[in-house]
């Protein structure tokens, strides 16, 4: 079984991976329907200018991610 730890480490190391982000925010992580929600942001660079985006990142219980959304902040 999961612990939110273990969740925020996934998708940080899959934020990391996807976006290339390092300063990534965890701002919530709840349990729905046996899904992970995690919301945050990280940043971006947007043509030479420093952007944050907020995400959506959905995983189930053995650590996969479902889904994930991101938009500029």
């Amino acid at each position: 079984m999961l612990e939110p730890d273990s969740v925020r480490e996934i998708v940080c190391k899959y934020i990391k991976e996807h976006k290339n982000a390092s300063d990534i925010s965890v701002i919530t992580i709840e349990k729905k329907d046996n899904l992970w929600i995690v919301h945050g942001t990280c940043p971006i660079d947007l043509e030479g200018h420093p952007w944050r985006e907020s995400f959506k990142v959905e995983v189930d219980q053995k650590g996969k991610i479902q889904t994930s959304r991101f938009r500029l902040l």
